[in-house]
């Protein structure tokens, strides 16, 4: 009798090790399943919002530009911002071989309708056909109240800081001057103050 309880009890025992051993072996290969499935799913998260998140980059502006004088190819060509006169020159073949290059900015940042004139070897051109006008002056030396700067508008005649600011803020909100007379609908410019400046400006 005493060896039959001392076996049901040997028995007992194995059992119970055996039990704590499974529930052991489960629950870690369930708890590694739960780590390794929460760290692919936190990954692809991340992966997705970094997708996800558009690249904001501002596209450079093309601009037009004339390359007239010694060059191989003369021509419009299409630049883009920040390009030099170095870059236009040599997309128009390089200089030719009496090119005068001393004569021309060749690290100067190319803009918009910028005409770059390259005179061959003793040619003298005035300054003024080398250097490209600025952005708000027109051919004819006159400023263009669509596109000057403030401190453009601030060399007419009667245009300080403020209505120079004045004159930018309302093309902004009501688009550009149909013609020169419209300045005249802007705060603190009257027919007195246009008469002084008239001769100085144009519009489209």
């Amino acid at each position: 009798m005493r060896e039959l309880l001392e076996k049901k009890a040997i028995l007992i025992g194995v059992v119970l090790v055996g039990a704590i051993v499974l529930a052991i072996f489960f629950f870690t290969d369930k708890s590694g399943e739960d780590i390794s499935a929460m760290f692919a799913e936190s990954t692809q998260v991340a992966g997705n919002e970094s997708e996800s998140k558009p690249v904001d980059e501002k596209e450079p502006q093309i601009f037009k530009v004339d390359v007239k004088g010694a060059v191989i190819r003369p021509g419009v060509y299409e630049v883009k911002e920040g390009e030099r006169v170095i870059d236009v020159i040599e997309r128009a073949g390089g200089f030719r071989e009496n090119a005068d290059s001393l004569q021309v900015n060749l690290s100067q940042r190319v803009h918009d309708e910028m005409v770059i004139y390259v005179p061959v070897q003793g040619e003298n051109i005035p300054v003024s056909t080398l250097l490209p006008a600025p952005a708000g002056t027109s051919n004819n030396g006159k400023i263009n109240i669509n596109t000057a700067s403030a401190t453009e508008l601030e060399t007419l005649p009667g245009i300080g800081p403020q209505k120079a600011e004045a004159i930018i803020q309302y093309r902004e909100e009501n688009g550009p001057f149909q013609k020169a007379e419209d300045l005249m609908k802007v705060s603190g410019i009257g027919e007195k103050t246009f008469e002084k400046l008239k001769e100085h400006i144009v519009a489209p």
